[in-house]
């Protein structure tokens, strides 16, 4: 493993980390950086799947205690029940729509100027649901029936279009939804897990010849590097969401959306993978 190649992970693992859980799309900002970085083709697809893996333990980790009182409270108790079936709920429609999509997106639609799009136009979303009144519904995760469930679930599919965000639209989606801002921050991480892990295991079989052992050094940092930093954007956002809205996010998304979009248009910046 060569000084650029160990940089390039941890520069993807650190924004994999940062950005997977937060409501500024994962999967644009990987897309642009990675473009930047030139760091692409076949083996950038087999890494993002390993880094994502590494966010996707960190939630794990932090949730483990509710985790196995949900296993363990399986068998007795109603409410772990409706918990696990509300998740299995939420997660049907990425399911179908990704089997069905998920190529034609990846192939018309991954490139930075559609990122930047998704980012901008998710940004005004983000703050006309902020700035509405809300009314909340469910005020805990576990009080929500399935049909919050299904509702969420197929918000869902919205991130399939890069630069949308999976959390921004399953939290977002909770809100208009009837969601506590707590309750809709901590359905969308749960939602991640069996969302994340199964589209993790469907690329990685999918893309199984790409994964070559010389790698594995390379992916190994990558990985740690991004449990690390999505432990750290986990923890902050719990805390950040208490007492603030999700507005400064939007603007965020608005702001580095317009840039990019900039960049193109006044050729300021050689976005390679904007023509697919």
């Amino acid at each position: 493993m060569d000084f650029w190649s160990a940089a390039q992970a941890i520069i993807l693992g650190i924004v994999e980390g940062l950005t997977e859980f937060l409501p500024i799309s994962s999967t644009g900002h990987q897309i642009i950086v990675a473009d930047l970085i030139d760091f692409g083709g076949e083996r950038a697809m087999a890494f993002n799947i390993i880094i994502q893996l590494g966010a996707i333990l960190a939630v794990v980790w932090e949730f483990r205690r509710k985790i196995v009182d949900i296993v363990v409270g399986l068998p007795t108790q109603p409410s772990a029940r409706r918990f696990t079936l509300n998740l299995l709920i939420a997660f049907m429609p990425a399911v179908v729509l990704g089997v069905i999509f998920a190529d034609l997106i990846h192939h018309y639609l991954f490139n930075p100027i559609t990122v930047a799009a998704a980012l901008v136009i998710g940004g005004v979303i983000m703050l006309w649901a902020e700035q509405r009144a809300h009314r909340v519904e469910v005020e805990h995760v576990d009080d929500m029936n399935w049909s919050h469930a299904l509702k969420i679930g197929f918000v869902q599919c919205l991130a399939m279009i890069p630069g949308t965000s999976r959390s921004g639209s399953t939290i977002i989606g909770g809100l208009l939804f009837g969601l506590s801002r707590k309750a809709a921050t901590e359905f969308s991480f749960f939602l991640a897990m069996p969302t994340m892990v199964g589209a993790a295991v469907y690329s990685g079989y999918k893309y199984r010849d790409l994964f070559q052992p010389a790698d594995l050094p390379v992916f190994a940092l990558g990985f740690v590097v991004s449990f690390i930093f999505a432990m750290i954007a986990v923890r902050a956002l719990l805390k950040f969401i208490a007492h603030h809205s999700y507005a400064v996010f939007a603007w965020y998304r608005i702001v580095f959306g317009l840039l990019i979009l900039a960049t193109w248009a006044f050729g300021w910046v050689d976005w390679s993978t904007a023509i697919a």
